[in-house]
């Protein structure tokens, strides 16, 4: 049975408080269980979830503040240590190659797990995921920066009263879903007379950002959008000065 859910680790920015951890997120889409911008702490708060080290098949950085991905070291430790045994993938900016590099060897450990390196190189990226595709988005930062969204499919919801109207049940759906039509008492009967479309489902992680055309394409039609607001309306011009 697929699952959808956000666990959140984290969200507090440079500092941690005595109530909220440094960032971190999990994202559980179906067979993909990803974590967004692992900071201090990270490995730890998994504790107090049901997520495990072991669940993760992907871990996304937007960039190479230490609140988004101190917590880095550790988590790839813990994949070894668990001895994960299916591949994760890392995405990054290319542009913080050697800093990912530094904090992957951060100390001495028997590396096990596979660690499949796969850093974002250009605006506009996208991976394509059996439950969809993953895009990454250039923000506005002092550094390089991306923003990421998962796009599901569109697909179709049926319509339980014309499926029975053409006696469809039980496996046939499945059947007439995945070809577009089902013979059916002598007539075909087609996907479109029985269903109406289904927008896919859309996740977007927007972190550390100006107000810039990639935060406004990655927010689009989203169904959940994760988006970070450190200053308030009365800080702008501070602000203005980071962003």
């Amino acid at each position: 049975m697929s699952m959808r859910e956000l666990v959140v680790l984290g969200t507090a920015s440079q500092a941690p408080t005595r109530a909220r951890n440094h960032n971190g997120y999990v994202l559980r889409w179906d067979d993909e269980v990803i974590l967004f911008d692992p900071g201090e702490g990270s490995q730890r708060q998994l504790l107090h979830t049901t997520v495990t080290a072991t669940d993760l098949t992907r871990i996304c950085v937007t960039h190479f503040h230490g609140d988004h991905c101190l917590g880095l070291p550790g988590t790839i430790q813990r994949l070894s240590l668990d001895r994960v045994p299916h591949p994760v993938a890392v995405h990054f900016p290319a542009g913080g190659a050697e800093y990912f590099a530094r904090l992957r060897y951060a100390t001495s450990f028997h590396e096990t797990a596979e660690l499949r390196v796969e850093p974002i190189e250009v605006d506009g990226a996208r991976i394509e995921l059996r439950c969809g595709t993953l895009e990454a988005r250039r923000l506005r930062h002092p550094i390089e920066t991306y923003g990421y969204r998962l796009v599901e499919p569109d697909g179709w919801r049926m319509l339980p009263q014309k499926l029975a109207a053409h006696g469809i049940s039980g496996p046939a759906v499945g059947e007439l879903i995945r070809v577009g039509h089902l013979d059916v008492a002598g007539r075909r009967v087609t996907r479109d007379e029985v269903s109406v479309p289904r927008p896919g489902q859309r996740f977007a992680f927007v972190m550390d950002t100006g107000l810039c055309d990639g935060v406004y394409a990655l927010a689009e039609h989203a169904d959940l959008l994760v988006i970070e607001s450190t200053f308030l309306e009365s800080e702008a011009a501070l602000a203005a000065e980071v962003e």
